[in-house]
């Protein structure tokens, strides 16, 4: 029986394992590089994407919208901007809202409830539900709606406070505001 030495063994052990970690190389890359060049499937018609920073049809950060990580909400110009001082840029995202039927007073707010998934009081099933007032029996918060559908002739609503946004900013904002954040509502 040939003896083998114990140098051959090692160094046909760790070709065998470069060997290997090239050929796992070199398929992930092909797996990144598909991944990267499928458009992703989307439910529903295109939504715009989140803007991560300003462009020219949304307007810059309000003067007057506070100081500190918060959620502002223009009732004029109907956009959102979640803002972090400690973060460059300090405005991580901003975008575009349908507001409700009642518009919040302008004021500082903190985020009280969250829910992921539920109906609105247009009867159209939401997600990401972030609520951060009540006005005279209206609560008001943020919302994405899950379907395009029109509302149910059951939902009737007198006074809506829902504001929604496309799922994807809708994501961003439910990342971006738990319980306990603050909101700035300007007009």
């Amino acid at each position: 029986m040939a003896r083998t030495r114990p140098g051959v063994v090692v160094t046909g052990l760790t070709a065998g394992a470069l060997a290997v970690v090239a050929l796992l190389a070199v398929q992930a890359n092909g797996t990144e590089t598909k991944a990267a060049a499928k458009p992703a499937a989307s439910a529903g018609p295109a939504a715009p994407s989140p803007s991560a920073s300003p462009s020219p049809s949304l307007a810059a950060l309000p003067p007057s919208s506070g100081s500190g990580r918060r959620v502002v909400y223009s009732t004029a110009t109907h956009q959102v901007w979640l803002v972090d001082p400690k973060k460059t840029p300090p405005v991580q995202a901003t975008f575009k809202v349908t507001p409700g039927t009642v518009d919040p007073a302008p004021g500082t707010y903190t985020v009280y409830g969250r829910s992921a998934a539920g109906n609105g009081t247009d009867g159209l099933p939401i997600e990401h539900v972030v609520r951060f007032a009540q006005q005279s029996g209206t609560v008001f918060g943020f919302s994405a709606a899950t379907a395009d559908a029109a509302p149910s002739p059951e939902a009737t609503p007198r006074k809506t406070g829902g504001i929604r946004s496309t799922r994807p900013d809708g994501q961003l904002l439910w990342d971006f505001a738990p319980n306990g954040t603050r909101v700035t509502v300007v007009g």
